[in-house]
């Protein structure tokens, strides 16, 4: 079943009755119940919000994430459950034995796969996308000569009309900080879900990043990010904050179809099957991630 996403933009106050989760409307004194098992996310964005520690506690049980936004209405913290596998202690083993050649051609194969999905991003807005699937095809072991750097200008120059992607730059930059943080925060979830650790990456290696891994596996989900944001933008062209329709829309990421060889699923559910080959590959009984394939 897919889990549902809870995002608070206004004051509400969350307690726990028999152990489900009550949301009660501050403004109308208003209640409802929301089934605890429903939930995969919750994404708080109001100051005046309020919850019993029972809540958090209720979160972790059911392995919901949690998501903080900041005073700028960004994702800024999560709290995810650690031990949301049964194994989480033999899979982090795994995890911290990787050689740097598993780890190297694990990263070309994860830049491979998101140069595709970005080429069949620019497919689907009727821009050329086979310069970047040539691209594509000559990612060395650990992209050693940066094809990902290559191919992502290539990449926001076609897709947003000589657009420069920087964090702090012009529109649509703050939508895609939205979007990704989202993402990421969900990517941390699959992790720790498939029993490793998110600190420990493949090629990440800032020592200040806390999920390491999450920034590594969700390269190849960023397209789908892309998408999500030209629709939103083509929607809100003149914006200049995120209010709270847009994020809303952004939120969308969550449960946006991602297809794999033989299957579709929602985006979150195809980061845990992601993580769990990362798994396979980590014991040595596999030797491809499996990623999603943009179409």
């Amino acid at each position: 079943m897919l889990k549902r996403t809870l995002f608070f933009v206004n004051p509400y106050h969350l307690f726990v009755k028999n152990k489900q989760l009550y949301v009660k409307d501050k403004m109308i004194d208003k209640e409802q119940m929301v089934p605890a098992e429903d939930i995969g996310y919750v994404i708080f964005d109001n100051k005046q919000l309020t919850y019993t520690h029972s809540v958090m506690q209720l979160f972790s049980e059911n392995n919901t994430a949690v998501i903080f936004c900041n005073d700028k209405h960004m994702p800024a913290s999560m709290m995810i459950n650690f031990e949301s596998h049964h194994l989480h202690g033999q899979h982090s083993d795994y995890q911290i034995k990787a050689s740097e050649p598993l780890k190297k051609n694990l990263w070309q194969q994860t830049i491979k796969s998101k140069i595709r999905n970005q080429a069949s991003v620019l497919d689907y807005f009727n821009k050329k996308g086979e310069p970047l699937r040539e691209i594509s095809k000559h990612v060395t072991s650990g992209d050693s000569t940066n094809r990902e750097s290559l191919a992502a200008r290539i990449y926001w120059n076609s897709l947003f009309n000589n657009f420069i992607r920087h964090r702090d730059g012009k529109q649509p930059n703050s939508m895609l900080n939205f979007c990704y943080s989202i993402l990421r925060s969900a990517t941390a979830k699959a992790i720790t879900g498939s029993g490793l650790i998110p600190v420990i990456g493949i090629h990440h290696k800032n020592k200040y990043n806390a999920y390491r891994l999450a920034d590594d596996l969700m390269e190849p989900y960023r397209p789908f990010a892309d998408r999500i944001v030209k629709e939103t933008f083509a929607k809100f062209p003149d914006y200049k904050d995120l209010t709270k329709e847009i994020k809303f829309d952004l939120t969308d990421i969550l449960t946006t179809d991602v297809q794999f060889k033989k299957v579709t699923r929602p985006l979150s559910v195809g980061l845990s099957m992601t993580t769990a080959s990362l798994v396979k590959c980590y014991k040595g009984e596999r030797k491809k991630i499996s990623y999603p394939i943009f179409k």
